[in-house]
């Protein structure tokens, strides 16, 4: 096996025994002096919140395990599709938030490996009212990529999304499709030592080509990519056309309008003291639902503690998980008893934890995330259409201020 190879299987799969105590020191270098200090200056939530849950399902048919290269049985992937789509509402089509919304995947289908047939399929399971589908792209992994071959990829699969399968949104006014993205192997913005990316000015391709928001972070544990900043939304600090711009950048708040996008919505980065076998167990919570540590109240509560909000709107939490929904080591997890039992609990426990429960897809969460920078209140499952809307719409409402819409629209 090539070192190439041997490289990319680490990299897909973060093998905790194969990391050296270097990345190991880097890594924690990185994040955990500001988590700290975050930890010690951040308040927690009100005892009344409203809850944004959404699952970023990096959603791969063909994904096999420890080999990034390699591709499923093409009966492989029409098998997991199927099981998918069946038992997807069978299993969790009964738990409902508060108004009345079933729990919903967003689901990041990867450019590079498009089939027409599955993307149909999803699509029509989407259109059903089980999730939406955006952008997820692996690239550079033998070799760099270019930014002509990013941008062609890009443009190619978002038209085909918009166009053949009905699927992304518009703004007001807007006949460009638009998307939220998450890079594979976490290598966004060649933020991975020149890995699996290769394109410095990668997040200015992903503005130029209309997205308006990246949902990749956090990294799997011990990965070179993962940013200092944590547990925020954020605007880039640096120009677009650099390595990383999102390695630092301005929080989004309340009375002040989003004007970079896209802009990056985290998922909570944690750590998680938890007592098994009557041992405290230190574990690093990066937001991932995967085999050997599920959903469930106890990592629930983690979430909610890491208090990812706009400015000024605290009682407004944001919870942004992902997962591999179509990694077979998973699919028990995924749609068997734990996620059920998870969501049982979650539900029936939402009034006396003083929750209110709103399962979003990723462009619903972005509209509440740019309706609290607009300074709009009330419920926010309200805003879930703010913006970003699915399908083509011609008239572009009138603003009296500059808003986020209205930044968006320059863009």
């Amino acid at each position: 096996m090539s070192n190439k190879r041997t490289a990319k299987r680490m990299t897909k799969t973060q093998q905790h025994s194969g990391v050296s105590l270097r990345q190991k020191l880097s890594y924690a270098g990185r994040w955990l002096p500001g988590y700290v200090w975050q930890r010690i200056t951040r308040r927690r939530p009100p005892n009344q919140v409203q809850v944004m849950i959404a699952l970023a399902d990096h959603f791969e048919p063909a994904y096999v395990p420890e080999d990034g290269y390699a591709r499923a049985p093409y009966d492989e992937q029409e098998r997991r599709l199927e099981r998918w789509f069946r038992e997807y509402p069978r299993q969790l089509g009964d738990f409902r938030d508060a108004e009345g919304r079933t729990f919903v995947h967003t689901y990041f289908y990867p450019a590079e490996q498009y089939d027409r047939s599955h993307l149909a399929r999803l699509a029509e399971h989407c259109h059903a009212g089980w999730g939406e589908i955006e952008i997820h792209l692996h690239h550079g992994l033998r070799a760099p990529d270019s930014a002509e071959n990013t941008r062609r990829l890009l443009i190619e699969f978002r038209d085909r999304l918009a166009e053949e399968h009905g699927c992304l949104s518009y703004g007001a006014g807007s006949d460009r499709p638009r998307y939220a993205f998450v890079h594979g192997n976490f290598a966004l913005a060649n933020s991975n030592q020149g890995q699996a990316c290769g394109v410095d000015g990668e997040m200015q391709i992903l503005s130029e080509t209309g997205c308006y928001a990246d949902m990749t972070l956090p990294t799997a544990p011990f990965h070179w990519a993962q940013t200092g900043k944590v547990n925020s939304i954020y605007e880039c600090g640096f120009p677009l056309t650099e390595r990383a711009p999102h390695r630092a950048g301005r929080d989004l708040r309340t009375g002040r309008a989003a004007e970079i996008f896209p802009i990056i919505v985290q998922g909570p980065l944690m750590l998680d003291f938890a007592v098994q076998n009557r041992k405290r167990r230190l574990r690093i919570d990066n937001s991932a639902l995967t085999g050997p540590y599920p959903a469930s109240l106890h990592r629930f509560a983690n979430w909610k503690r890491a208090a990812i909000t706009v400015e000024g709107r605290p009682d407004w939490l944001f919870i942004k998980l992902h997962c591999h929904g179509m990694d077979p080591r998973h699919e028990n997890v995924m749609l068997g008893a734990p996620m059920r039992q998870f969501l049982r609990e979650l539900v029936d426990g939402a009034e006396e934890r003083g929750e209110t429960l709103h399962f979003v897809s990723a462009r619903e969460m972005v509209n509440i995330i740019l309706a609290a920078c607009d300074g709009r209140e009330g419920n926010p499952g309200d805003y879930r259409d703010y913006i970003l809307k699915r399908g083509r719409t011609q008239v572009a409402r009138l603003q009296p201020q500059r808003t986020s819409e209205a930044v968006l629209k320059e863009q």
